[in-house]
């Protein structure tokens, strides 16, 4: 989450710290994998998530629990968004695979940290970007009864999705339905990994929310707090469709690269 940011940032330089250790197993020299590139602050790989000058491709492993894999709608809708907004001429590629329960829900961005280390698998090689996302089996331990998050996007290239929240709150009566959350709060998370709204992207033109650090003011937009946040979310998301960027949001996207 946006208020995170801080601590996150926290959590970054200590790794970079370790990385500098003969004994670091990260370290390439030491037969591990360089996952350096990957613990970057939230924001900072927008422009080669976006173009094709450093990465013509881009590898999403998705990691969920058992019993809440997201539904193929969402991750045809998911994958939609991210061909229609970003340069990746040698292709996006989506893995799924379960895992089993790491039994600490509710929550705390530092757990989803914790499970990252243990489960994440790919890391950016070659001319290929990677992202890791993971659908949870619980809530995030912030939720109360006026608001509960759907998502959180916590590095450059990491995310979680609080599955459980999704489908009980698709449940209600009137509410979206769980593939149309499942890929609303998939885009919208995507949104801030590309540094939106001024995460990392500086925007062109003024369209923060001043109360809602990281989103768009615009009504409709795709970073609207309310879809991230939930407590909106059927205000925001209308009928069957997910909603787009607006158009403040796409020329953020376009002066660092995207589409």
């Amino acid at each position: 989450m946006i208020r995170l940011k801080k601590l996150l940032i926290l959590f970054v330089s200590v790794a970079f710290v370790f990385s500098c250790s003969t004994e670091d197993p990260n370290n390439p020299k030491n037969g591990g994998i360089d996952r350096t590139a990957n613990l970057k602050t939230l924001g900072a790989s927008a422009t080669d998530l976006l173009s094709d000058v450093n990465f013509t491709s881009m590898n999403i492993e998705i990691v969920y629990v058992e019993n809440n894999k997201p539904t193929d709608e969402a991750i045809s809708k998911f994958k939609s968004f991210l061909q229609n907004r970003t340069y990746k001429p040698d292709g996006i590629r989506i893995t799924l695979r379960s895992v089993a329960s790491s039994g600490k829900a509710p929550f705390n961005i530092d757990e989803i940290v914790e499970i990252e280390k243990e489960e994440r698998t790919a890391y950016n090689a070659g001319d290929e970007i990677a992202v890791w996302i993971y659908f949870a089996d619980g809530s995030n331990d912030k939720d109360n009864d006026e608001k509960f998050i759907l998502g959180s996007a916590f590095r450059n290239t990491s995310m979680v999705v609080y599955e459980k929240t999704i489908k009980e709150f698709s449940s209600r009566h009137g509410a979206p339905s769980r593939a149309i959350m499942e890929a609303a709060t998939l885009n919208h998370e995507f949104g801030h990994l590309f540094g939106l709204v001024d995460l990392g992207t500086e925007p062109v033109s003024a369209h923060e929310d001043s109360e809602n650090e990281g989103h768009c003011i615009t009504d409709g937009c795709l970073m609207r707090a309310s879809i991230e946040f939930g407590s909106g979310v059927v205000d925001v998301i209308s009928g069957s469709g997910v909603p787009e960027l607006d158009d403040a949001c796409i020329q953020d996207l376009q002066s660092v690269g995207g589409k």
